[in-house]
């Protein structure tokens, strides 16, 4: 079995490496909540009081980060993992960041004679807990097969995307698509409901049709259909509005950057901005019904 640093102990990187522990490997994890790295050591996570530490004599090295500017203060810095990590010791960065952050710390890492893979991941909470995660993995083919190999406990799914910064921009393109199939799920859904459906009845049709989608079977934003949808739980997050937000964001500046007019994606990037200035930031993102509904605007 290996031994495995893990920087980033959250909602994901908690349950991410403790699975790692559970498959036989030697876990260190670093973090700077207190809370997260206890939780984390429950999980069996031996936890390390700095990034010198975590890294030391690693075979692997994970980071799961809230964005690019996380991941390159975490890499790059001072005393950061590029500073006291060995060579030897492969970088895996499972963190949704921009591409340009992703390109920067490829750059950086191969320059100081490094191998990095940019390797997101989708599936949520629920996919990080129960180890059915897909990881979308991009770099240079050796680094890939091996990262490949430390990721399998965590993974239902492991996806070769190419070159560096690809499973990156897998990663952006594919919660583009999740975001815009949320909010026409909601709208569908208020529709339906307003049409005299019953809501189990209209789901069932819609989840065997072509109105299907990863959302309505996993997210359906109305309580009492989907085990799985936060609408049960009073919208308790299980992938939060700020961070939808974040990840529509990163989409928009690809398109930017690549001329592409996103028209779609852009609305609702907007749609998500209203439940932030809400403040409902710490809600799950299905609340985005509450705006299709009208019952969030009518409460201000």
């Amino acid at each position: 079995m290996a031994v495995i640093g893990w920087i980033g102990l959250g909602n994901m990187g908690g349950s991410m490496s403790a699975n790692l522990a559970k498959a036989g490997h030697d876990v260190r994890g670093f973090d700077l909540n207190p809370g997260a790295l206890a939780a984390a050591e429950t999980g069996g996570v031996k936890p390390a009081g700095s990034i010198a530490e975590v890294v030391a004599g690693a075979d692997a090295v994970f980071t799961m980060l809230p964005k690019g500017e996380h991941a390159k203060a975490v890499y790059l810095g001072g005393d950061g993992v590029l500073a006291h990590a060995d060579t030897r010791t492969l970088l895996i960065d499972s963190s949704t960041i921009d591409i340009a952050a992703a390109k920067e710390l490829h750059d950086a890492a191969a320059a100081a004679g490094f191998r990095f893979v940019d390797a997101p991941v989708s599936g949520g909470m629920s996919g990080a807990k129960a180890g059915t995660l897909t990881f979308m993995v991009g770099g240079e083919p050796g680094a890939v097969a091996d990262a490949s190999r430390f990721i399998e406990p965590m993974a239902a799914n492991v996806i070769p995307t190419g070159g560096p910064t690809t499973g990156q921009a897998a990663k952006i393109c594919n919660n583009l698509m999740l975001l815009i199939n949320l909010a026409s799920t909601a709208e569908g859904a208020v529709l339906a409901d307003r049409l005299g459906l019953d809501k189990k009845v209209f789901w069932d049709i819609a989840s065997v049709s072509s109105g299907d989608s990863w959302a309505l079977r996993t997210w359906y934003p109305v309580p009492g259909v989907v085990p799985t949808a936060a609408s049960n739980n009073d919208f308790a997050p299980t992938f939060t509005a700020e961070l939808a937000n974040k990840d529509i964001g990163l989409a928009i500046s690809a398109a930017e950057d690549t001329g592409t007019p996103l028209e779609i994606g852009r609305h609702v990037q907007q749609l998500y901005q209203r439940l932030i200035d809400a403040g409902e930031s710490g809600k799950d993102c299905s609340m985005i019904i509450k705006l299709a509904d009208g019952s969030l605007d009518a409460a201000k």
